[in-house]
């Protein structure tokens, strides 16, 4: 069979997941070999590169937002999966409690310092540092903390009246000393080669100072002593580098026959301030035959200006004046990422890693296929 070229119209019909008033149609990618007679949707990579985007809309060192254009749904999620569970971060994993006269219960005090995210030097934490290595349970084994596997920090502190307060005091902040313990309070204290990686605006420290972790009162104090080490969300979700790593699929709104007047307006009001913007007709417009705008000139039609802002309400679909007029959808392989670091580590540096750690992944298949083979 000769080979089959479908048209423009088609491939932009298959890109769309169909969103109608109940239901969601096209939901399954059909664009892979012997599904379309005729049609060759064999994986090329010159093709690939051809059609496979990036587009940046926000860059921050906290907050990232760019599309994946042209990839598959399974690899998008790869790299999102990656991102929750699979980058070697740093976070508390032993809590040492010494003296905690708080009323914060031991285990609570150790969960809530594991929580509190912590930066340092990016060169120590990739480079130096190594991933922590337990002893199996049961096999009787000594933990093994060294410079280059354990992060050492203390939280010493202890809650004092203040005499200069005035008599009748009721503000905490004022009456006592640290009546308030924040993440500011632990104090990092290096050993052995963290001295040459972590010092200066290097250290290690929280990357929130003002997270708040217990508040005591006259008399009380706690004294522990904090071993952070690196790990993987995959293990514990305190390790993973993200607030969140989500992503949705462009949303599709496309107008088939002229909206105009006031139910122009009330299709505006059906969608987020900023997707749909309301613009004259004008002359060439009113005066094409069959545009639909005929004796409309100088009134108000809904164009579609921005579908990124659309939260796919559906709204427009329960209106009988627009039934027949709109059609709603989703790019299936157009991604729109957003990423939240915690800030170990910029957003964007997250993802780059994120790929690495699919690249060696695909590598390490690719090996065991050829051992296979063998």
């Amino acid at each position: 069979m000769a080979p089959f070229q479908p048209s423009e119209e088609e491939l932009d019909r298959r890109r769309l997941v169909g969103v109608n008033a109940e239901t969601v149609t096209d939901v399954t990618s059909t664009d892979y070999p012997g599904h379309y007679p005729g049609e060759d949707n064999s994986w090329d990579a010159a093709k690939f590169k051809e059609i496979f985007q990036v587009q940046f809309y926000e860059n921050e060192p906290l907050d990232s937002s760019f599309s994946l254009i042209g990839i598959d749904a399974s690899v998008a999620n790869a790299f999102r999966r990656i991102l929750l569970s699979e980058i070697w971060t740093l976070a508390i994993e032993y809590v040492f409690v010494y003296n905690n006269t708080s009323i914060v219960q031991d285990e609570v005090l150790a969960q809530r310092l594991g929580l509190i995210p912590f930066k340092g030097n990016k060169e120590g934490l990739r480079q130096f540092m190594k991933p922590f290595v337990k002893p199996e349970e049961g096999s009787g084994e000594e933990v093994k903390a060294y410079d280059y596997n354990t992060i050492v920090m203390e939280l010493k502190i202890e809650c004092t009246r203040n005499e200069q307060a005035a008599r009748g005091e009721t503000d905490p902040h004022k009456a006592y000393h640290n009546a308030h313990v924040y993440a500011k309070d632990i104090v990092f204290k290096p050993y052995g080669g963290q001295l040459k990686y972590f010092e200066g605006e290097g250290a290690i420290k929280p990357t929130n100072p003002d997270i708040l972790i217990a508040k005591m009162r006259p008399g009380q104090q706690i004294d522990v002593e904090l071993h952070a080490v690196m790990g993987v969300g995959g293990d514990h979700a305190k390790f993973s580098p993200v607030a969140t790593a989500s992503y949705r699929l462009l949303p599709s709104i496309q107008i088939l026959k002229p909206i105009t007047g006031k139910d122009a307006k009330k299709f505006a009001n059906c969608f987020p301030k900023g997707v749909i913007e309301l613009e004259p007709v004008s002359a060439k417009e009113a005066a094409k035959k069959g545009s639909g705008y005929e004796g409309h000139e100088g009134e108000m039609k809904a164009v579609v200006k921005d579908p990124m802002k659309d939260t796919v309400s559906r709204e427009c679909l329960r209106h009988a004046e627009f039934e027949g007029k709109v059609k709603l959808g989703r790019v299936r392989d157009h991604f729109i990422f957003s990423i939240e670091s915690l800030g170990q580590f910029d957003s964007e540096e997250l993802f780059l890693e994120s790929i690495q750690v699919l690249k060696r992944k695909c590598l390490a298949l690719k090996g065991n296929l050829s051992n296979m083979v063998r």
